[in-house]
C-alpha cells in the first residue's frame, strides 16, 4: 500500500488528478480507466477538465463507471453515468465511443467486456464512513463476487433516496455495482478520501485487518493498492 496525505482538499484533488493524467499519457494502445462519481472527485475533475478538452491526445483512454443507481422507470440514465457526464465527460469533451457504460441492461457481460478491451489498468474510488466502495456496501456483496445485481431492502432505499433528490417513485428495487473481485482484477486501484467523517474507516485499513463487514479492507490486500487523503482523513493515524 501507497499512502499520500495532502495538506487539504485542493492538495488532494491535485494529487489524485496528477495519478489519472499519468496513465492517460501512457504510451500503450489503449488505456482503460474506471472513474469514480459523488462528492470527493468533485475537485479532481475539475483540475483534469482543462488539461484534457479540445485535444486528441488521449484518443486511446476509454472510461468505464463501476456502479450505476437506474432510475424506477428507466426513462432516463442512471445516477452515476449522469453524476460522470456532468462532472467531467461533458466539460472535458470525452466523445461517446470512448464512454463505457455499465448499467441494469449489460452488467452480466461487463466483466468479460472489460476483459476483451485489455482489462482495467487504473480504478480510481472513493470509501464510504462504513467502509463501503462502489455499491459495495455493508451485508450486500461478498469479496468474491464479480459484477452483480443488489436487490434494495428499505434500507438501501432509504440510503438512496437523496441520489434522486428525495423523490420516492425515481427510487428502485436494485442497482447494479462490479463486484470486489471485479475492482480487485485491476491493476493499479487508487482511493481517495478526505474529510473527518473517513477518519475512522481510513484508520481501519491502515491497520491491516481484513473485514467483510468493511468491504474496503479488502482492496489493502491488492499489489498495487495507492491511498490519497486530506489531513482530515488522516487525522486518527499515528
Amino acid at each position: 500500500m501507497k499512502v499520500l496525505i495532502g495538506k487539504d482538499v485542493e492538495e488532494m484533488s491535485k494529487i489524485a488528478a496528477d495519478y489519472v493524467m499519468s496513465y492517460m499519457y501512457q504510451e500503450k494502445q489503449r488505456v482503460n480507466l474506471s472513474i469514480t462519481g459523488g462528492s470527493t472527485p468533485k475537485r479532481m475533475y475539475e483540475l483534469l477538465v482543462p488539461q484534457v478538452k479540445d485535444t486528441n491526445r488521449f484518443d486511446h483512454v476509454h472510461f468505464y463507471n463501476f456502479d450505476e443507481i437506474p432510475y424506477r422507470k428507466e426513462d432516463r440514465e442512471g445516477v452515476t453515468i449522469s453524476g460522470l457526464r456532468e462532472a467531467f465527460f461533458t466539460p472535458a469533451g470525452i466523445p461517446e465511443e470512448r464512454i463505457h457504460k455499465l448499467d441494469q441492461f449489460n452488467y452480466q457481460t461487463q466483466d468479460e467486456r472489460i476483459e476483451k478491451d485489455g482489462g482495467l489498468d487504473m480504478v480510481i474510488l472513493g470509501v464510504g464512513a462504513d467502509g463501503h466502495f462502489c455499491g459495495n456496501l455493508p451485508q450486500t456483496t461478498k469479496f468474491g463476487d464479480l459484477t452483480t445485481r443488489v436487490e434494495c431492502d428499505r434500507r438501501l432505499k432509504d440510503r438512496i433516496l437523496p441520489e434522486f433528490n428525495d423523490v420516492e417513485e425515481d427510487v428502485p428495487d436494485y442497482y447494479i455495482t462490479m463486484g470486489p473481485r471485479s475492482i480487485m482484477c485491476a491493476r493499479h486501484i487508487i482511493m481517495i478520501a478526505s474529510g473527518v467523517k473517513k477518519a475512522e474507516i481510513i484508520k481501519t485499513l491502515m491497520e491491516g485487518i481484513v473485514d467483510e463487514n468493511k468491504p474496503a479492507t479488502v482492496l489493502t490486500l491488492h499489489p498495487h493498492f495507492t491511498l490519497i487523503m486530506d489531513e482530515e482523513a488522516a487525522s486518527l493515524l499515528s
